[in-house]
């Protein structure tokens, strides 16, 4: 058998790669007698750096602003191709802040601007961002002061960083924006198609997981209508409803705004990378998963898009989560043969993010065993 394990990371507990690797070792443990081949995934999110240097590449460190505007070191990678990968959740997102620090008014962009700046300077001609984890719901604006943009008040003074302080804005000056941008692609890696605004937008859709109140949802809200509506009048690009323009608090509108860029599905831009349908080819079994698996899973989360790129080519996907909460119909539509969870018995969240390796490979142990019942000759070995 040739299985392809390609999981996503289960968050705040194991990487992407770790799950891959725990998910063989229990394989491996069942006695199953397989070819294993490990491409670890990620949407955009968490661990998108990591999948897109598995071939190969340069990881370049620099100095840049966290959230909150502290120093902090944050990665970026530069392929073969001169495609710069940038996880902005290295640099401005939400697991780099403790629970009582989250504060999506101050909040701010500016250190992705940075790891973005930094690539252009390495030679980048393509740069790809990945938009999942943020801490940010300041439509890009952080960014954009990183990467030479002014953003002015009625009296020429730059507005405060966070999308607390968007509505003081009055002034686009894009001069200082370095001229090799207008030359350089830009790919904003996405796996939502939530607008900017709205009630399915940036700030009611993603504000309170960033830890904004329904006080701070409204303000947010208002400050970037202000703001895109600004950018829209002086600049003439209307991204106010763009599909895909509410990702990482509004970034992804930024982005198309100012640097022309444009929506990829995250999953499908990595599968590409990885060469994944070429391990199709000749693959009896894709294991995918992910930390929880939900209703927003199948609207382009990584696992799904494993799952549908592997039903194409007529290869089964099945998941291990560590918690599941969607309907068992639509996944099984969506492109998985079967959802199974790591946790083995009742236990408190935290112990089982403690746990999290341990779990996934004894999901995997009784998963190989599983397989083991309908492969010729292994059933008593």
């Amino acid at each position: 058998m040739k299985l392809v394990i390609s999981p996503g990371a289960f968050k705040h507990s194991l990487s992407a790669a770790a799950v891959a690797q725990a998910i063989a070792a229990g394989l491996t443990r069942s006695g199953l007698g397989a070819d294993l081949v490990l491409l670890p995934i990620a949407d955009g999110g968490n661990g998108t750096l990591d999948a897109f240097l598995v071939g190969g590449g340069q990881r370049i460190t620099r100095t840049v602003r966290d959230p909150l505007g502290r120093p902090i070191e944050a990665a970026f990678g530069l392929l073969s191709d001169q495609t710069a990968v940038i996880e902005m959740a290295l640099a401005s997102g939400l697991e780099l802040l403790r629970p009582d620090e989250l504060d999506p008014l101050a909040a701010t962009t500016y250190g992705t601007g940075q790891l973005m700046q930094a690539a252009l300077d390495a030679g980048a001609k393509r740069v790809i961002v990945g938009m999942g984890g943020s801490a940010t719901v300041d439509g890009g604006a952080g960014c954009l002061q990183a990467l030479g943009v002014k953003l002015l008040e009625a009296n020429g003074a730059e507005i405060s960083p966070g999308g607390g302080h968007l509505r003081q804005s009055a002034q686009l000056d894009t001069s200082g924006l370095d001229p090799r941008w207008a030359q350089t692609e830009v790919i904003i890696a996405s796996d939502v198609d939530n607008p900017a605004l709205g009630p399915d937008g940036a700030a009611a859709v993603f504000g309170p997981q960033k830890g904004a109140s329904p006080t701070e949802v409204a303000l947010l809200e208002a400050n970037l209508h202000h703001f895109f509506t600004l950018v829209n009048d002086q600049l003439g690009v209307d991204v106010r409803s763009a599909r895909g323009g509410g990702a990482a608090g509004a970034f992804s509108a930024g982005l198309m705004a100012f640097l022309g860029g444009q929506i990829q599905p995250g999953i499908d831009l990595i599968l590409e990378q990885l060469s994944f349908d070429e391990h199709l080819r000749d693959a009896d079994l894709v294991i995918t998963g992910e930390g929880q698996m939900d209703a927003q899973t199948v609207h382009g989360k990584g696992p799904i898009g494993v799952a549908r790129r592997a039903r194409e080519r007529g290869v089964p996907t099945v998941a291990l989560v560590g918690g599941l909460d969607a309907d068992d119909a639509l996944l099984h539509e969506a492109g998985l043969w079967a959802v199974l969870s790591v946790v083995d018995k009742p236990m408190p969240l935290q112990t089982a993010l403690d746990h999290a390796a341990e779990l996934v490979e004894r999901a995997a142990l009784r998963l190989g065993y599983l397989l083991r019942i309908g492969t010729p000759g292994q059933q008593n070995v």
